[in-house]
């Protein structure tokens, strides 16, 4: 799992330096993501900022100012255990070219059999890695977010900085590769060539004939944006609007080679990043019927942005041909419409995704629903749990929970973990103070 770690970490690394949210879509908020994402209807005034911005109108009497500092988490699916696949094939490919490059004429003169032996031994294990490999993908997910949220009874304001991230490790096995070493390995001739071109070449006589590559795709989207809330009385249904226009800023990497030379201490090279600045607006509503119902909808990203990755080109060692590697990430509204019933103790609360989830135009797309709920045992004490699906079926499905802490209802620290398919597992905290 080492390169994937690595990912996380570099991608959370990112976010803070970013200045910078976990979740199916663009903000992390841990008591939300704890009740299975959903926090459109269910969300509180100091952090709906971070989720439908009309909550920051829903401030009570005694509610002062809340700052978040900070709401971070983190998430992997890796079900094929590629990163640890990609690290065999790294070690097979150092042991293949030792081979390689310590073959001699006199070695082959003088030992035929055990030479061609060490290098059909060596010519099969790389090629079985390559099946293995073919086909895997891992991903990852990684956010951060910050918000002053402040309350007023005119018109509600808060200042909020998040960003999220996610990644993805794939392979593209040329089939030609594992031809070409089963080759060597099943046949006495072939592997006796091969020798003697080694021999006087060195292992480039050899490695060039090797051509599979593994991409490593990453975005992070940074936002900065001022949020501002007000609530008014449609008949007798106290009804929020709130509006959040942001700086939106976008750093794409796509890390393409071959994948006997892959190193994810390349991800940050200038070579693979570009970046791009524009601007996007968050807005949303939330209406309250009775003491115990909210209903809400809210609506990131409504500006669409296209941004293209740098253009990364390999040459086939075997064919002498150029090949273009590119895509592209699509940042599109994303519609989420939720429910809630709570009272002092409970709350229950469920989130649909009414529009799909994009991101790289070579990744599909997500649609989320969550269910979840709330326990408040003690004032300062809450148990939180939920499930969340991708109905299109490209995503994890997930369980979540958490816990809250709210000593003096001052200082607020919220702890969320999930685990699902495809071995995926993920873990977020917050910290929040209000005044």
């Amino acid at each position: 799992m080492k390169k994937i770690k690595t990912l996380v970490a570099f991608s959370a690394a990112s976010l803070f330096v970013a200045n910078s949210a976990w979740a199916a879509g663009t903000w992390s908020e841990a008591r939300s993501d704890a009740m299975g994402g959903t926090g459109v209807a269910s969300g509180s005034y100091g952090s709906g900022v971070l989720i439908n911005p009309a909550l920051l109108a829903k401030a009570q009497e005694e509610d002062t100012v809340t700052v978040i500092l900070p709401s971070v988490s983190a998430q992997i699916t890796d079900k094929d255990n590629l990163q640890d696949q990609i690290d065999d094939i790294s070690d097979k490919v150092d042991g293949y070219e030792d081979v390689i490059d310590d073959l001699t004429f006199e070695d082959i003169l003088l030992n035929p059999v055990g030479t061609l032996n060490q290098l059909q031994g060596a010519a099969g294990d790389l090629a079985g890695e390559l099946e293995n490999l073919r086909g895997k993908t891992a991903h990852a997910k990684a956010a951060a977010g910050i918000a002053v949220s402040i309350p007023n009874d005119v018109l509600s304001m808060a200042f909020v900085t998040k960003a999220y991230a996610h990644g993805r490790v794939s392979s593209s096995i040329d089939q030609q590769d594992i031809d070409y070493l089963r080759g060597i390995e099943n046949s006495d001739a072939v592997a006796g060539a091969a020798a003697i071109d080694a021999a006087a070449n060195g292992s480039d006589a050899i490695t060039r004939n090797l051509n599979s590559t593994a991409s490593g795709r990453a975005a992070i989207v940074s936002d900065y944006g001022v949020a501002l809330a007000k609530q008014f009385n449609l008949g007798e249904v106290p009804v929020s609007v709130g509006i959040t226009p942001k700086l939106q800023k976008t750093w794409l990497y796509n890390y393409t080679t071959s994948i006997y030379t892959y190193d994810s201490n390349d991800w940050n090279s200038s070579r693979y990043r570009n970046d791009d600045t524009g601007f996007n607006i968050d807005a949303g509503v939330a209406a309250d019927f009775g003491e115990n119902w909210t209903v809400g909808l809210s609506g990131q990203n409504l500006v669409s942005r296209d941004i293209d990755t740098k253009d990364i080109r390999i040459t086939n060692g075997r064919t002498g041909e150029t090949v273009s590697y590119k895509d592209t990430y699509q940042i599109r509204p994303l519609v989420t419409a939720g429910a809630a019933w709570h009272n002092d103790l409970i709350t229950l609360s469920a989130d649909g995704d009414l529009t799909e989830t994009k991101g790289f135009k070579s990744e599909e797309d997500s649609q989320y629903v969550g269910v979840g709920a709330e326990v408040r045992p003690l004032s300062w004490f809450a148990v939180r749990a939920g499930y969340r699906a991708d109905v299109k079926g490209n995503d994890s499905n997930v369980f979540t929970g958490g816990v809250g802490f709210a000593p003096f209802n001052r200082v607020h620290v919220d702890l969320m973990g999930l685990y699902g398919e495809d071995e995926t597992w993920g873990a977020g905290a917050q910290l929040s103070v209000t005044f």
